[in-house]
């Protein structure tokens, strides 16, 4: 039987292509130089800026990844024990960028930067992955930012408003509250849990101890917040990789919520806390002079910049049609004795849509939050208040600011006309009113009726020290007689309408109250 050559040629073919799709071709190099976290590859011609790499030494696997493409060699940051690998050892090319586990699986739990459990609990299951450093959504694929963020806190709800899908840094040196303005905004949302307008909170910490960090999750927990919360915890003794990718971790654990709208899935609203951004420069310091990039300014690389923009970039609003999800970035920085002009402040401050400063001298003189209203400011502003706030809070941040004018003048034993007594004794009693509580957030329609009070001349004649009893005996007031006053409002969000009957009812309110 003759056999046609082509059908010969047909059937190789076939072996070949057969055979060829069970090999498996990989670029292998070799470590030239190892340690601080940093390898350094010979034989990776093809490798990407961004790649992973499986370093396989007598230690065991370790990953890595390529920060820097040199002459014959390639610079990679080791996210694992560097002492695991040795001079000699053989480094594979995975052709993948980092990618980290995403899902509702992580809710709840302690996870590192690679997304593995370091609560004790077990292992996550997640249903999915999602690249680490991507590019931000467009303009055309967002919207603009006019949906509240409450974090609960009077003096920032009512006078630095942030909204969802805004960029709002935290800024104070170190102790002055900036973890627990952020905490008590976490706290704030457990009323929304449950609701279309639930909010997904991921709260990452770079270069903290890891008993303060400890104290965050326990803190959460008490307030019953860990349900909506993922922490993502890159300690103090973490390796510099590891702090630096942090951020970007959490981002990416966040974006796969915000972009549940477009499923029709809930939640899709994000709140992420970055605390904070000055140790994470700190990192990618180390691991820039480490790799022998070039040091710039307070020795920085030139590219830090670009480290913090594209991340805080990636906080949006998305439009309608990308199912209208938001991720909400808190960036906190640390000053040193106040100086917002160093490097790293400087440059976070012009990333993001405004910033919440806390003075080390308010903090000590007992206002606490310790807001400096002068300095921070709010880009988005009223479009991310409800109306009824708008209404109370508009002559809010003028008052304190003349109050705080003529106190300096004042000091200097000035004597002062009746209207500036008049103004001096409202400001005391507007800077009474705006201290609170750690971890206690307070309901917005609450904030709304203790402002409203406080702006209509209410407290003039109150005592300072009683400003918090008369606060706490009115709210009180109006969830129990008059429940169907305040229902109205929490329904109209607007006093329009119903302003009198609320002047009524505080007066009512203040008449029965003793001091």
């Amino acid at each position: 039987m003759k056999i046609k050559s082509d059908e010969i040629t047909t059937v190789i073919r076939q072996e070949i292509e057969q055979y060829s799709g069970k090999l498996e071709i990989s670029e292998v190099g070799q470590v030239v130089e190892v340690g601080d976290g940093i390898a350094r590859v010979y034989g990776l011609s093809k490798a990407m800026a961004g790649e992973l790499i499986e370093f396989q030494g007598a230690g065991g696997r370790v990953m890595g990844q390529v920060m820097n493409l040199e002459l014959d060699t390639v610079g990679c940051v080791l996210y694992g024990d560097s002492t695991a690998i040795r001079e000699g050892d053989t480094a594979r090319a995975t052709g993948n960028l980092l990618e980290v586990p995403v899902g509702p699986e992580l809710l709840g739990r302690v996870v590192d930067p690679l997304g593995n459990a370091i609560d004790g609990g077990p292992a996550i299951n997640a249903s999915g992955r999602q690249k680490v450093d991507i590019v931000a959504p467009g303009i055309a694929a967002r919207q603009p930012v006019k949906e509240p963020l409450q974090f609960g806190i009077k003096a920032v709800d009512s006078m630095v408003p942030v909204g969802r899908g805004q960029r709002e840094l935290v800024i104070g040196d170190r102790k002055t509250g900036k973890t627990a303005v952020c905490l008590d905004a976490i706290i704030n949302q457990k009323q929304y849990w449950g609701t279309e307008d639930a909010v997904v909170c991921i709260y990452v910490a770079v270069g903290q101890k890891d008993s303060t960090v400890a104290g965050v999750v326990e803190t959460l927990r008490k307030n019953g917040a860990m349900d909506y919360t993922i922490v993502v915890n890159a300690g103090a003794s973490a390796a510099a990789p590891l702090q630096y990718i942090a951020p970007y971790a959490g981002c990416a654990m966040g974006e796969y919520f915000m972009w549940q709208g477009k499923h029709g899935a809930t939640p899709k609203h994000v709140l992420c806390v970055y605390d904070d951004l000055s140790k994470q420069a700190v990192a990618y310091r180390e691991l820039s002079l480490l790799l022998r990039r070039p040091p710039g300014r307070e020795a920085y690389p030139g590219d830090v910049f670009y480290l913090h923009s594209r991340l805080l970039e990636r906080a949006t609003k998305l439009s309608k049609e990308n199912g209208g999800g938001s991720l909400t970035a808190l960036p906190i920085i640390e000053t040193q004795e106040g100086d917002v002009s160093a490097y790293i402040p400087t440059n976070v401050i012009s990333i993001t849509d405004g910033q919440i400063y806390l003075q080390p001298e308010l903090f000590a003189a007992g206002i606490r939050p310790a807001i400096n209203v002068g300095i921070s400011v709010s880009r988005v502003g009223g479009n991310a208040q409800i109306k009824a706030m708008k209404e109370v809070a508009g002559s809010l941040r003028l008052d304190l600011a003349a109050y705080r004018e003529l106190e300096a003048f004042a000091q200097l034993g000035t004597d002062l006309d009746a209207a500036s007594k008049r103004q001096l004794d409202r400001g005391a009693r507007m800077v009474e009113l705006l201290k609170q509580g750690q971890y206690k957030p307070f309901d917005v329609i609450d904030q709304c009726i203790s402002i409203f009070a406080a702006s209509r001349g209410f407290l003039d004649d109150i005592p300072v020290p009683a400003v918090s009893k008369f606060e706490d005996g009115l709210l009180s007031y109006f969830r129990a007689q008059k429940a169907d006053l305040r229902a109205k409002l929490a329904t109209a969000k607007s006093f329009k309408g119903i302003e009198d009957e609320f002047k009524a009812a505080v007066g009512a309110y203040k008449a029965s109250f003793k001091a």
